[in-house]
């Protein structure tokens, strides 16, 4: 960190209070971001760890709508529960606020009001969904469609969830209201526009000072802006009735747009922390600024929010947006909805005082450059082959001879060999390599290298063998000793920020006040003579009936939605709408994968009619050798559309589980001929 910095202000994504926290939030953002705090506070550097519930926005009130409570009781509920679990997991944010709260409301209210003032927004009447039977407009998550890119049937319409492409709800092919379940209409409406398309110069000019970033996260940035459209006018408001009112005229009836009300919150937190010096961490030059971050938030805090930082002119923008990958569950995408997911208050519970065990796993297989995954049996083998019998050994090992050979006193050293110094030698340099892990934010590798200096405490005691040696040379041993105590003391000073629970037990062991850093580059800090507390064991080991416990819980999750997850209705429709539809069998004559996509296959299709190109988004069911000869149902007047480039004259008809997966919907026995009519 460059020596200009005087402090540094840490913020965490601030999670939607519409559902409880999972493992995958944990790896994405909480976890890191809490490591990385812990270890500088440990330095002794001023730091503050800003979080709090993002409380407005269209999930919050379509899970208002679907358990028919108000939104303020869904944000009361999962504010509580967010910051209770949160707590009880060690995650040592300074605040954890709420954007329902006052002070943000005047501090997101004032900011719009700044850009309105400064005329950094644009008016625009633009076309947008409209639900007739309820009577309001449609936020983007309201209305769902097939998505034009890999043919999803539930995209929304801001994104599609299982391409990741970014939407606008008017891409959306067959739109859906999900508030009515009716056809929505277009209808005119003024919102007020960040103009990002002539702030692309600017954007451009600050991520080009930032190339040191993550890959992941540089790149998407840079994937943005050299698309061929370039960026485009955002929309900063909505027509909703939730959320932080628009606070100018002609505005009523509309509230701050999410993504504009919710970075904020980072700002009117710290105002609560700290009322009287706030300033001094967000305008002050001499503040890094980091946010941590899951990669599906990396256009916000990388485009969106560092535009409206710029264009107000008084904050100063992030230095770093360290965003990890997605983790997902025993192979399967984490998902809320089928309730795939390790709750964190669900964990705390079954698993009572092993937080560490959960937080060394999520952090020794963090997603940090790529998607990566949890399981159970993996968790297992985390505590039972590394944190009990790599570190939790050496610690037992080390007290229980302390106790047995000097009643718990710590012996003093005698004479040093060759052996002994390059151990103390290598005990100073872990600090160091610790530290530059975690300033590159590498986290997986800083914890491999405090796990190294347990493995050295235990290849040191395995080497000398204390236990034999004591019957032959007591002054040998007690040189022995004492290093393995300033090991495990020194571990104990590393292993905080990682493992603050075990930590905080192994210094009440040593019966020792906690120590900064800087004391874990020193290999004397137990003093000869002072008096250790009784050892207990640090780790336990978990056994298979926990595990498949677990498992099991899953597994009958995974059947329940399998069994009863079945999508409503769509709504009524006349026989002549129907009948517009021309749906024939066909078959498939070519398939191949569409370059550049993970989702879409390129197939030629013999209609009966004609030979024509579709693409469709089934690559992730089917290989294309496997389905050539394969008989479908196609929808043969269906507009033709581009997608990828190549011109797709038609949709093949699929059927979809509750699970998402994809099957053929064609005639079995006796085959149809091409061309048959579906009716």
């Amino acid at each position: 960190m460059p020596a200009t910095y005087k402090r540094t202000l840490v913020t965490s994504a601030l999670p939607y209070a519409n559902g409880p926290v999972h493992i995958g939030h944990l790896a994405g953002c909480y976890l890191p971001s809490d490591i990385f705090v812990r270890y500088k506070r440990s330095k002794g550097e001023d730091v503050i760890f800003i979080c709090g519930s993002d409380e407005h926005g269209v999930p919050i009130t379509i899970k208002a709508k679907k358990e028919g409570v108000s939104p303020q009781d869904v944000v009361d509920k999962y504010h509580k529960m967010m910051g209770d679990a949160f707590k009880g997991f060690g995650i040592s944010f300074d605040i954890y606020s709420r954007t329902s709260n006052k002070v943000h409301h005047e501090t997101a209210s004032d900011f719009f009001k700044t850009l309105y003032d400064k005329h950094v927004f644009t008016e625009e009447i633009t076309e947008q969904y409209y639900d007739t039977e309820a009577k309001q407009f449609l936020a983007d998550r309201y209305i769902t469609g097939t998505c034009p890119k890999c043919s999803n049937p539930n995209a929304y319409g801001d994104q599609c969830e299982k391409c990741g492409s970014t939407l606008s709800a008017t891409d959306l092919i067959n739109p859906q209201s999900t508030l009515s379940g009716s056809k929505p209409v277009l209808k005119e409406t003024k919102n007020w526009f960040l103009p990002l398309d002539k702030l692309q110069p600017k954007i451009q000019s600050y991520l080009d000072q930032h190339k040191d970033w993550k890959t992941n996260v540089y790149g998407q940035c840079k994937s943005w802006l050299d698309s061929g459209e370039g960026l485009q006018p955002r929309a900063m408001t909505r027509d909703l009735n939730w959320g932080v009112p628009v606070p100018v005229k002609g505005a009523e009836g509309k509230v701050l747009y999410v993504w504009f009300d919710a970075p904020i919150g980072y700002i009117s937190a710290t105002k609560e922390l700290k009322p009287d010096t706030w300033e001094l961490y967000w305008k002050d030059k001499s503040t890094r600024l980091i946010h941590f971050i899951g990669k599906d938030n990396i256009v916000f805090h990388c485009i969106i929010f560092p535009s409206m930082l710029m264009e107000h002119g008084d904050y100063i923008l992030p230095d770093n947006v360290p965003a990890n990958e997605f983790l997902n569950l025993e192979g399967d995408k984490i998902s809320t909805s089928r309730n795939w997911a390790v709750w964190l208050h669900e964990y705390l519970i079954d698993f009572k005082d092993k937080q560490d065990v959960l937080r060394y796993t999520l952090c020794s297989n963090a997603p940090e450059t790529k998607d990566n995954d949890f399981t159970w049996a993996d968790f297992q083998t985390k505590n039972n082959s590394e944190l009990v019998a790599i570190l939790g050994n050496f610690v037992n090992r080390t007290l229980v001879l302390t106790h047995k050979y000097y009643n718990g006193s710590v012996p003093a050293p005698e004479t040093y060999t060759k052996e002994d110094l390059l151990i103390l030698e290598q005990l100073a340099s872990f600090p160091d390599k610790i530290a530059s892990a975690i300033e590159q934010f590498k986290f997986r590798e800083a914890l491999a290298e405090m796990m190294n200096l347990a493995r050295l405490g235990n290849k040191y005691l395995a080497e000398t063998e204390p236990w034999k040696l004591i019957k032959s040379d007591e002054i040998r041993v007690k040189t022995i000793m004492n290093i393995a105590l300033q090991i495990t003391c020194n571990l104990a000073v590393v292993c905080e920020p990682f493992l603050p629970f075990t930590s905080q037990k192994l210094f009440g062991m040593l019966n020792m006040p906690l120590l900064k850093w800087h004391s874990a580059k020193q290999t004397s800090n137990m003093a000869a003579g002072h008096q250790i507390n009784k050892e207990e064991l640090l780790f336990a080991k978990i056994e298979d009936p926990e595990i498949q416990l677990q498992i099991d819980k899953l597994a009958q999750s995974k059947s329940v939605n399998t069994a009863t997850v079945i999508p409503p209705s769509k709504p009524e429709t006349s026989f002549d709408e129907f009948s517009k539809m021309d749906i024939r069998t066909g078959t498939i004559l070519e398939a191949e994968r569409v370059p550049k996509t993970d989702k879409l296959l390129k197939l030629k299709i013999d209609t009966g009619i004609d030979t024509r190109t579709v693409v469709s988004g089934i690559a992730e069911w089917y290989k294309p050798e496997e389905i050539i000869g394969q008989q479908v149902s196609i929808l043969v007047n269906l507009a033709p559309r581009k997608i990828k480039g190549i011109e797709s004259r038609g949709m093949i008809l699929m059927a979809a589980n509750s699970q998402g997966e994809l099957s053929f919907v064609s005639a079995t026995k006796p085959a149809f001929n091409n061309g048959s009519e579906v009716k």
